[in-house]
């Protein structure tokens, strides 16, 4: 394994040997609760998890003047993020080394990802101001089946109750960008409501190497979430939401050197709706609570090549779901018993228009149903030990069964180890078990292939020198995947024939690999008080992610950030120093057949983003990104964007 590179190890130190008066003994804070980290509504302790977590606060989104939330997760450790050159393409998340469609999103608790495709694109999701993010990193699938093979990554929005009020901003800077948001929120009479939506457009800047073609796009969101209290132990909640993506699109050269090319009139539009709709009911003063919840997910997107249709897709999700969890206090013992069953249906078609060799646009349904069992053992605060196992049926697999067994031991106010093991699977995707066209070179799908699987551990602790607000934590994770899906190019003309006539003379197909993948490594964070004004929050990743024996692509080994924030006394203003560095990492290019591997340089990313109080209602705020101007790829032949200044006002009342 190569050496750390010298900023990595910079920040390393950094991490480790913060000044003294960090350590002060002030009391440490209340525990915040982890809604992710259980099948439970009520959630867990932050401080009763035994696996390794990242909670990203609204007040985080506020001081880095957050657009889009793939954005913000760069300061998580284990999460690297590419996107396909400008804002509204395709931005691929994945946590410690896994594939993109291995981390399973939701979005207020909502599955979010495209049933077509598989995977959330989080090129979708624009921020709201104040909102707050848990990323749970490990095999999840226990809880959540399918896609939690990475970790699972839960967006989530403020109640009324939370963050009360209205606040508008606007905003606008440097390549024609121009955007807002605003929300509303309160609680009346048992009523918790928040109605918001957002816009950004931009210009965007010119993507493809040696060209000359802006790709802007234009990213709006509406929503409502509701809850309100039927009687003190019965609660109904809702969640409707909108999303609409229009970008520019550029095709990419199949010819050296494989760079992304000027494509006028080419485009995709991207249309989500997502809702959801449950009951808690609470029985024997809170020791006994039940949750029944539907949600869905309508998801469709066109594409437009030379200003023409030219594809598109539709997919579908019903899920239903119930859940219920027994807590018996024993002295310093509490014992807790979790139950659930969900039950999913997805439906997806092809909406291409049949080519001169016939699309398949056959609309088809997949269904799942899975059901959980959870015990969790807690003695006082010292220890605990958690166990889940899950049973999954589908239409088209043979049935899989996982599990997660963690468990925390508090040695003292200081110290507190950790520990956690789990599988994980992944399921096929539309295209994949059927494919997508039948042009003169088809991708075919196949109705053999088997689900991923995942197996791992980790080991970590969390560091409270003096019991004070310092907090380091360190986590060292290993994970094995098995018959990983990969994409065959140039199959067996025998596989082809089942496009049909006529029989093309070559086609691609998905498999599962004989070989396996592995990926391990390290994760450091670090949350410090340097002062009554300054504070530092940075994290550092070490990862070493390969398949049969080879580095896989977009996994940069090396991954760190530090966000430095600065609010004198008065609470008027604040400041922020946001530096992101990505290691050298691989990637692929098309130009060549079979494609060659390349290497992206690493890049360090600063920011500064300030905001300043004019009134008790009023604040003016600004940001540069890209402070250095940094040329540099996340993905091989898509230029990133250069420096870019914005400002706005923030009205709240």
């Amino acid at each position: 394994m190569p050496r750390y590179p010298s900023h990595g190890a910079s920040l390393l130190a950094l991490i480790l040997a913060i000044p003294a008066a960090a350590e002060a003994a002030d009391p440490a804070p209340v525990a915040e609760v982890l809604v992710t980290g259980a099948r439970d509504s009520a959630g867990v302790a932050v401080d009763r998890m035994g696996g390794a977590y990242t909670v990203i606060t609204a007040q985080d989104f506020e001081d880095r003047q957050v657009r889009v939330v793939s954005d913000v997760l760069r300061d998580a450790p284990g999460v690297a993020v590419s996107r396909n050159g400008a804002v509204g393409n395709q931005t691929q998340v994945r946590l410690r080394g896994t594939e993109g469609n291995h981390v399973l999103t939701l979005i207020d608790g909502i599955k979010a990802s495209d049933p077509f495709f598989g995977e959330f694109d989080f090129a979708t999701l624009l921020a709201d101001d104040v909102a707050r993010v848990e990323v749970l990193r490990g095999q999840q699938s226990a809880l959540y089946g399918s896609d939690a093979i990475g970790g699972v990554i839960n967006y989530i929005t403020p109640t009324g109750q939370s963050a009360p009020g209205t606040r508008v901003r606007i905003e606008g800077g440097s390549m024609g960008t121009h955007g807002g948001s605003a929300r509303i929120g309160g609680l009346s009479n048992g009523l918790d409501y928040v109605l918001s939506g957002g816009l950004q457009s931009t210009d965007g800047f010119v993507v493809a190497p040696g060209g000359r073609r802006s790709i802007g796009s234009d990213l709006g969101s509406l929503a409502a979430k509701l809850s309100y209290e039927v009687a003190r132990n019965l609660r109904l909640r809702t969640v409707a939401r909108y999303t609409s993506t229009e970008a520019d699109t550029n095709g990419q050269s199949f010819s050296p050197p494989g760079y992304a090319t000027d494509s006028p009139g080419s485009s995709t539009k991207a249309i989500s709706s997502y809702g959801f709709l449950g009951a808690d009911y609470d029985l024997m003063e809170g020791r006994w609570t039940h949750s029944l919840s539907v949600q869905g997910v309508d998801a469709r997107r066109d594409n437009t090549t030379a200003s023409a249709r030219s594809g598109g897709d539709r997919g579908s999700r019903l899920k239903t779901s119930y859940s219920t969890a027994f807590r018996v206090d024993d002295g310093e013992l509490v014992h807790r018993l979790t139950a659930a069953y969900d039950h999913e249906r997805e439906t997806f078609q092809n909406t291409a228009a049949p080519s001169a060799f016939g699309a398949d646009t056959t609309r088809r349904s997949v269904t799942t149903r899975g059901l959980v069992g959870q015990y969790g053992l807690t003695l006082a605060s010292r220890a605990g030990f958690d166990l889940a196992v899950r049973h999954d049926q589908n239409d088209l697999f043979r049935d899989a069964t996982t599990y997660r067994a963690q468990a925390y031991w508090r040695l003292s106010d200081a110290v507190r180890f950790r520990a956690a093991a789990g599988s994980g699977i992944k399921t096929p995707s539309q295209t994949e078990l059927f494919g997508y066209n039948a042009s003169a070179f088809p991708f075919v799908g196949n109705r053999d292939l088997k689900p991923e699987r995942s197996q791992g551990w980790e080991v970590g602790s969390d560091l409270r020198p003096g019991g004070g607000r310092l907090l380091i934590g360190a986590t060292w994770f290993d994970t094995v995947l098995t018959d990983e899906i990969y994409t065959d190019f140039g199959a067996a003309t025998a596989l082809c024939a089942r496009t049909g006539a006529p029989k093309p003379a070559s086609c691609s197909t998905a498999r599962n690999r004989a070989s396996r993948s592995t990926q391990k490594g390290f994760e450091l964070s670090a949350q410090a008080p340097l002062s009554d004004a300054l504070s530092l929050q940075a994290a550092f990743t070490r990862l070493d992610a390969r398949e049969n024996g080879v580095r896989e692509i977009r996994r940069p080994p090396t991954i760190a950030s530090a966000n430095l924030v600065w609010r004198p006394p008065g609470g008027r203003g604040s400041a922020t120093l946001t530096a992101r560095y990505n290691g050298e990492m691989t990637d692929s290019d098309f130009s060549a057949f079979p494609a060659r591997t390349v290497t992206l340089k690493a890049f360090t990313l600063v920011n500064l983003a300030g905001a300043w109080k004019l009134t008790e209602q009023v604040e003016t705020f600004g940001r540069i990104e890209n402070l250095a101007d940094r040329a540099y790829r996340e993905v091989y032949g898509f230029n990133a964007a250069g420096r870019a200044a914005y400002a706005g006002l923030r009205v709240r009342f």
